[in-house]
């Protein structure tokens, strides 16, 4: 299988219960639920997306022929240090569109705990280590079960109480980021009403990583 990668990069987890794990980031092109083109934004369930994953020109990002290549390059992105467990972050767009279980094998194969992002519209694969699902919407949501599950907030088409009794270890909130309009006193004002979830803050951002 022919993989198509946006962008590979090494930071650090910036969102829910992961915050602040060194980690290889790898972002598959492609999404399932939005073409990632501005023209279709007004025709997407989540219009408030700020991730490109459009082609394959970002840092590190390229077509990667196989499997082994694929985790070689993952591989090479972690630093030359004998402390801490090498990890990595599938993300998108949607990465169960392309993530199988050679890819999986090979990256287990290198060292690295698996952690994949997927909007929960495909059902994930064995062999995952931390699955952290953010459902869009409800239409077609498959995936409700998992390490984590982080839920933007507010969503039109899906609410906490829509997610409450799903089969995930953290409930996590984390507040949509839109210019006009502060989303975080309303999610901390949910997570002290209703203490089940979390707050998830964008860190990355904050420390003006990628």
């Amino acid at each position: 299988m022919t993989y198509s990668v946006k962008e590979l990069f090494y930071t650090l987890q910036g969102e829910g219960a992961q915050t602040g794990r060194a980690a290889v980031f790898c972002r598959f092109s492609g999404c399932n639920l939005w073409s990632g083109l501005d023209k279709d934004r007004h025709k997407s369930v989540c219009p408030f997306c700020d991730t490109d994953f459009v082609g394959i020109g970002g840092e590190g990002g390229a077509k990667f022929s196989s499997a082994d290549e694929l985790a070689q390059a993952i591989l090479s992105s972690w630093p030359d240090s004998d402390q801490g467990v090498p990890y990595v972050v599938f993300t998108g767009g949607e990465p169960l569109l392309q993530l199988d279980s050679e890819l999986i094998n090979q990256v287990h194969h290198c060292g690295f705990e698996i952690g994949v992002e997927t909007n929960g519209t495909i059902n994930a694969p064995d062999g995952i280590d931390w699955l952290c699902v953010s459902p869009k919407t409800l239409e077609g949501l498959k995936q409700t079960s998992g390490q984590e599950i982080k839920l933007l907030y507010p969503l039109a088409n899906v609410t906490p109480d829509d997610c409450v009794n799903f089969d995930f270890e953290y409930f996590y909130l984390q507040a949509i980021d839109e210019a006009s309009k502060n989303n975080n006193p309303a999610v901390v004002d949910y997570c002290l009403t209703y203490p089940k979830w979390r707050v998830s803050l964008q860190t990355h951002k904050i420390l003006n990583l990628k």
